[in-house]
């Protein structure tokens, strides 16, 4: 496969809906008071679970492109704090966060400046597809979560 073929099979598995839904298929919809609720048997709501999806992304994104970047702590700061109610302000800002990052994501995919394989210069030995891959993993994981909550709040169109 060559490099140009390689960025963009990584763009469609970011973008998803290739063998699953989309991000913005699984979020299109949602009753906003079930955002917050956590049905029987989950431990997550449709808000902390996509808030923890934008924690990690952020996180991986910026360890990849930033020396100084500092993750939080593992694994508490990986989730939302849950002190309140989550607010619709929480619900846009973490919807917002979400796909500001993935695109930024996108962006470095497509990005022919640097090798994928190439080591990132402060990454312990990670290289840059790598980095782009566990995103496209961890996403691809907590998605059919998401579905699965919706179903389980009778929130998922049939």
């Amino acid at each position: 496969m060559n490099d140009k073929n390689l960025r963009q099979s990584l763009v469609e598995v970011l973008k998803g809906g290739l063998a699953h839904s989309t991000m913005r298929e699984a979020l299109v919809g949602i009753d906003p008071p079930k955002r917050n609720r956590r049905p029987q048997g989950f431990s997550h709501s449709l808000w902390e679970v996509l808030e923890h999806m934008r924690l990690a992304q952020e996180d991986i994104l910026r360890y990849t492109l930033d020396a100084n970047w500092v993750s939080p702590a593992f694994p508490s700061g990986y989730w939302p704090q849950p002190a309140e109610p989550m607010q619709e302000s929480d619900w846009q800002k973490t919807v917002a966060g979400f796909f500001a990052d993935l695109e930024e994501t996108i962006k470095l995919a497509e990005d022919e400046s640097f090798e994928l394989t190439a080591e990132i210069p402060h990454g312990n030995g990670h290289t840059y597809l790598r980095e782009i891959l566990l995103i496209a993993d961890h996403n691809a994981h907590h998605l059919g979560q998401l579905i699965q909550l919706r179903k389980a709040l009778q929130d998922w169109p049939s």
